[in-house]
């Protein structure tokens, strides 16, 4: 069996979540053997364990990485995590191999309708677009990129009208079954 490694980077899933939170929910219901880090309850003051995050993720056959898209790409903690927990030596370099062959597939989700995200579109660029770094993320460190889920037009601002909310929490729950989805297809 594959060890499924799942990274929450939402900055504030508790309280300014509505989408990641049901994703996560029901992703933990589905695949339940996966391991589940929650990065802003996990580490309040954003100071990682920087030996424990690498163990999970030497152990880890599949890394999911959850998140909202924030500016174009993952959140500030997040990227804080990869910052100190992808070091040289550890995840690429001519001695970081601790990441070859693992498995990453991004899930993340906008507040902007997902036709936003098209050639010519509001946003200008289709989503793929905005991969590209986490793509080369993921062949700098010797990972093997396995593409993405994303689900748009699951805006926090419209928690307060319930038939926006009914639609956003189906969405949002048709999303993590995706990604459960694509983790059992590797």
């Amino acid at each position: 069996m594959k060890k499924i490694l799942v990274v929450s980077g939402h900055t504030d899933l508790q309280h300014n979540s509505f989408a990641n939170k049901i994703i996560l929910d029901r992703m933990e219901e589905i695949m339940p053997e996966a391991e589940y880090v929650y990065l802003d309850s996990e580490y309040p003051s954003w100071e990682f364990d920087i030996e424990r995050e690498q163990n999970r993720l030497r152990n880890a056959d599949i890394i999911v990485m959850q998140f909202p898209f924030f500016w174009y790409g993952v959140p500030s903690l997040m990227h804080k995590w990869m910052e100190e927990v992808f070091v040289h030596g550890f995840s690429h370099g001519s001695k970081g191999k601790a990441l070859v062959g693992k498995k990453l597939i991004v899930s993340f989700t906008s507040g902007a309708p997902e036709e936003m995200y098209t050639a010519g579109g509001v946003q200008g660029y289709p989503v793929e677009d905005f991969l590209i770094p986490l793509k080369q993320f993921a062949k700098a460190c010797n990972m093997e990129w396995a593409g993405y889920v994303y689900s748009g037009g699951l805006s926090y601002a419209s928690r307060h009208d319930d038939e926006k909310l009914r639609q956003m929490k189906e969405k949002a729950i048709a999303h993590a079954e995706r990604v459960a989805e694509k983790v059992k297809s590797l």
